[in-house]
C-alpha cells in the first residue's frame, strides 16, 4: 500500500477485538471459510489447490515468506469487517481522527509573512469530515498523494488556521518530507 494508507489501516486494526490468527493453517483456515473454498484461496494466494489443502489439514505449517505475506495481507483485509466498518463510521460522524506527524511543512501566503518550511511535529485531531473524506478517498482507490492533500487541508484548517480563527489568508499548506506519520481512531 502507502504510508497514508497503511497509516489508516494500522489505526482501524486497534479497533479490533480479537487477534486476527497467527499461525499459517490457521490463516488458510480463514480464509477458506470466509471464499467458500479451497480453489478461490489457491487462486487469491497464487498456489496450487493442493497446497491450500494441505496448510488446512496442518500438513504444512511454515510458508515462504512471499507467501506468508500475501497471506497475512488478505487475512487482515478481511478480519473483523463489521468492527472495521463501525470504526471508520463512529471516526467519520462523531469522534474524528488524530494524526501525528512529524513533517517538514509550510505555507503560501501574502507577501510579508514566514511562510518558511520547517520541520514539525504535530499530533492534531481532526474533525470528522476530515476522517470521512480519508477513509472515502481511501476505499476509492485514492492514491497516496490525494490522501497526502486531504491530510493538507485537513493541517491548514485545524492546526494553522485554527478553524477560522487566525491566518485566514493562507492560500495552501504544503506537507512534504514525511519522517513519521501515524492515525489513530
Amino acid at each position: 500500500m502507502s504510508l497514508f494508507g497503511d497509516g489508516l489501516e494500522a489505526a482501524v486494526h486497534k479497533a479490533f477485538t480479537r487477534p486476527a490468527p497467527k499461525s499459517a493453517p490457521a490463516q488458510m483456515r480463514y480464509l477458506v471459510k470466509q471464499l467458500k473454498g479451497t480453489k478461490a484461496v489457491a487462486q487469491l494466494l497464487r498456489v496450487s489447490q493442493r497446497t491450500v489443502e494441505r496448510y488446512v489439514k496442518g500438513q504444512i505449517k511454515k510458508p515462504r515468506p512471499d507467501l506468508a505475506a500475501r497471506l497475512e495481507r488478505e487475512v487482515k483485509k478481511r478480519w473483523q469487517p463489521q468492527i472495521r466498518a463501525k470504526a471508520k463510521a463512529k471516526a467519520a460522524t462523531a469522534d474524528g481522527i488524530v494524526i501525528d506527524t512529524c513533517a517538514r511543512m509550510g505555507y503560501t501566503a501574502p507577501i510579508g509573512s514566514t511562510d518558511q518550511d520547517r520541520i514539525r511535529h504535530l499530533t492534531v485531531a481532526l474533525p470528522p469530515q476530515y476522517a470521512a473524506r480519508l477513509f472515502d478517498a481511501q476505499e476509492q482507490g485514492a492514491s497516496d498523494a490525494r490522501l497526502q492533500e486531504i491530510t493538507a487541508e485537513a493541517l491548514k484548517e485545524v492546526y494553522f488556521q485554527d478553524g477560522g480563527r487566525r491566518a485566514g489568508q493562507l492560500e495552501e499548506v504544503r506537507f512534504t518530507d514525511i519522517e513519521h506519520l501515524e492515525f489513530d481512531l
